[in-house]
């Protein structure tokens, strides 16, 4: 797993998210779990079949998720590609039973119509938890970026099954594993500038 001080300010030790599963759960009960928690941004919540997930992300798994989504927007700027950021959005489809709230999504284009984002970023940082990509091929997300242990896997829907790949295929141009090599930088402001100087013709 990569280092703490490769990913964060100042000197802390690297915290475990914080996570409850449940089993045997209703539609209506994740319903109701996610009108009890309301607009809080957390505990974020997921569901697979009868599953759920309820979680808090600790400080590091926040601080790297903002990292690589505000070095996304940062590419997309320098690229100049629209791109919309939505958070973590809840999506959920009672009839494909899954339901979950990305680190980050994104709708790529001018087109904000989509009811799905084109493009999901997950951040790993304590094992255990429910399958995540299964629930994302559920919802029909065309892109998810997974990062764990310091690397961070580009898997595309094809058809009905993720492939990896290692350039995104909703974000022309950008092999995504490339945003790592800036999450050293102990600032977010030094990492932008890095990116954009590396992207500078």
């Amino acid at each position: 797993m990569v280092a703490v001080s490769n990913i964060s300010p100042g000197e802390h030790v690297p915290t475990a998210d914080q996570r409850v599963v449940l089993g045997d759960v209703g539609w209506t009960g994740y319903e109701v779990q996610l009108a009890m928690r309301g607009e809080k941004s957390t505990p974020r919540i997921a569901y697979l079949d009868g599953v759920m997930e309820l979680m808090s992300p600790s400080r590091t798994h926040e601080q790297i998720k903002s990292y690589l989504g505000a070095l996304l927007e940062a590419y997309a700027l320098e690229r100049g590609i629209e791109l919309s950021p939505y958070g973590s959005w809840t999506l959920k489809a009672a009839p494909r039973g899954a339901g979950a709230e990305p680190d980050e999504c994104y709708i790529v284009g001018v087109d904000q119509s989509p009811q799905v984002p084109h493009l999901v970023i997950e951040v790993i940082w304590t094992s255990g938890g429910l399958d995540k990509l299964e629930i994302y091929r559920r919802l029909g997300v065309r892109e998810v970026w997974v990062w764990q242990d310091g690397s961070l896997a580009t898997h595309v829907l094809d058809g009905q099954v993720y492939r990896s790949r290692t350039h995104s295929e909703v974000v022309p141009g950008l092999e995504p594993a490339m945003l790592t090599r800036f999450l050293e930088h102990p600032t977010l402001t030094q990492a932008v500038r890095a990116l954009r100087a590396a992207l500078a013709p």
